[in-house]
């Protein structure tokens, strides 16, 4: 056999031996982490562009890929449903929808809270926040808050998180974060409103 012979050969060879998304998927579930690498090298691309299709913002298009390769083996994948491929590209997609709809929920309560009263449409939460934070009534209506409320809201205007994202760098439950920023926000909005009606 000559030598493109035998390269062909040995390419048939390692291609039969490649074990498929399904195969690697069940090694994951009985925590072979080495199989994690495989999947993420094979679909992180796919992954990574869809998110970025639906972000258009590369870090969060990152985070996104990351954060769902990272808890792939806790995700429910049925493969008599479809492939696995399908099943990741399905998946970042809704992420991606349910991140800029978050942000998008954020930014309007931003602006009714009177953090964004005088902003233009286009200007963004971090940019209402560094605009607002430059007076001295909402410098002392952030002074009321409490730690964590004014971490979650300097995490998610600032930093741009999202609330799960805040949970899990605060290590704290989810629950937790979303009543830290929805009391916080309330209390802002009472201290600003407060001073407003008192002028």
């Amino acid at each position: 056999m000559d030598s493109e012979g035998f390269e062909t050969s040995r390419g048939a060879v390692a291609s039969e031996n490649r074990p498929s998304d399904i195969e690697l998927w069940q090694a994951l579930q009985q925590g072979q982490m080495a199989a994690l690498g495989t999947l993420y090298d094979r679909h992180v691309g796919l992954v990574y562009s869809i998110a970025l299709k639906t972000t258009r913002n590369t870090q969060d298009a990152e985070d996104l890929a990351q954060g769902i390769f990272l808890r792939l083996a806790q995700l429910t994948y049925d493969p008599k449903r479809g492939s696995l491929r399908t099943f990741l590209a399905v998946l970042v997609r809704s992420r991606s929808i349910d991140l800029m709809r978050s942000r998008q929920r954020q930014q309007n309560i931003l602006q009714t809270s009177h953090l964004g009263q005088h902003s233009e449409s286009m200007e963004t939460p971090t940019e209402a926040l560094d605009r607002a934070e430059s007076t001295e009534e909402v410098r002392n209506a952030l002074a009321q808050l409490s730690e964590n409320q004014r971490q979650v809201l300097h995490l998610a205007y600032r930093n741009g998180l999202s609330q799960t994202e805040i949970a899990e760098q605060l290590g704290a439950p989810l629950g937790t974060v979303k009543s830290w920023a929805r009391r916080g926000l309330l209390k802002l909005r009472q201290s600003l409103q407060d001073k407003l009606e008192g002028e």
